[in-house]
């Protein structure tokens, strides 16, 4: 008997579920939103019958009044339940990627489009196993987050999730589903170890190695986000009075630039664990400030440098399959 209201309930489930992700603004219409009784709408329910036949058993005119105004009552509060969340808007928001293990935070815009407040609205999802509740001021909006664990590299795309609501009587549950189509990259764990041995080569102007000390001096410039720490010009930042202003950092004329290949055929193991040695590759390299560039099987990443380089690095060991 429980296997048959098992399988009853997961055809129910996949009927009223959304099938495919949803694009750009998900507003919540009657066709969307579903409403049951809770346990305390139940025993209401119960309470209201039993009271009608004790009413038409004794002829009580008082008791037929009181059934007929908390039936009212109880459709009253059908109404406004539902209408909680007629009406609501949910955008997806861009995500910032991160590395596996981590737990992401996806960002949803909730919109209150009409001139009441929505209050008691339970969001559940994602890794977090309590719902989170939110009111919404009337004709305001706010930023949601559901939080998700990571575990594998890629993408990740945002799990379906259930709104809900109880006001204003607690005696009927009214929830609807929505899964956003959002989704964020997640770069794989990376794995820290000591780098392959750069090679020297000449350039015009450039960041000061700190290798020979022999280049000549050729002014100071702003500090990139790719620039390591060691190249700051510390004794100028340290007389500046005023925080606002960046770091420089030094620049030396004739020197040499340090470049170095990450290639797959440099590590050893079995594929994530290569995966992950790369990736700690990238991050070392880029805060070294190397030129750095990757080679994985069938695609070269050019030697390059910076906050956009990392990330396409990053990018494709995170979207890289193994060719069998």
């Amino acid at each position: 008997m429980s296997s048959i209201l098992t399988s009853m309930r997961q055809r129910w489930l996949r009927r009223i579920r959304v099938p495919h992700p949803c694009a750009g603004t998900i507003r919540l219409h009657p066709r969307r939103v579903y409403i049951f009784p809770t346990y305390a709408g139940l025993f209401y329910t119960l309470t209201i019958f039993a009271m009608f036949l004790v009413s038409i058993n004794y002829n009580l005119a008082l008791g037929h009044a009181l059934v007929f105004l908390l039936f009212s009552l109880g459709l009253v509060g059908m109404l406004h339940t539902c209408r909680n969340l007629l009406g609501l808007e949910i955008d997806a928001l861009e995500n910032m990627p991160l590395h596996a293990g981590e737990t992401a935070h996806f960002c949803l815009r909730v919109r209150n489009t009409r001139a009441r407040p929505r209050p008691g609205l339970e969001w559940s999802g994602g890794s977090h196993p309590e719902p989170q509740v939110m009111h919404l001021a009337p004709e305001a909006d706010t930023i949601l987050r559901i939080a998700v664990v990571t575990k594998h590299r890629g993408w990740l795309a945002l799990p379906i999730l259930k709104v809900s609501s109880r006001y204003p009587l607690g005696i009927l549950l009214t929830w609807a589903y929505v899964w956003p189509d959002a989704r964020c990259l997640v770069y794989p764990h990376p794995r820290f170890t000591p780098l392959p041995d750069a090679v020297e080569s000449d350039g015009g102007e450039g960041v000061a190695s700190g290798r020979d000390g022999h280049d000549d001096f050729a002014g100071l410039r702003e500090r990139q986000p790719a620039d390591s720490l060691r190249h700051v010009a510390w004794r100028i930042a340290a007389r500046e009075t005023n925080n606002a202003r960046p770091l420089l950092v030094k620049c030396f004329s004739g020197g040499a630039t340090r470049q170095l290949w990450l290639d797959w055929r440099m590590t050893e193991g079995y594929a994530e664990l290569r995966v992950s040695t790369l990736t700690g590759w990238v991050l070392m390299a880029e805060e070294e400030g190397l030129e750095y560039g990757l080679r994985l099987p069938g695609l070269e990443i050019p030697l390059d440098r910076g906050t956009s380089h990392r990330h396409v690095c990053l990018q494709a060991l995170a979207l890289f399959r193994e060719m069998a």
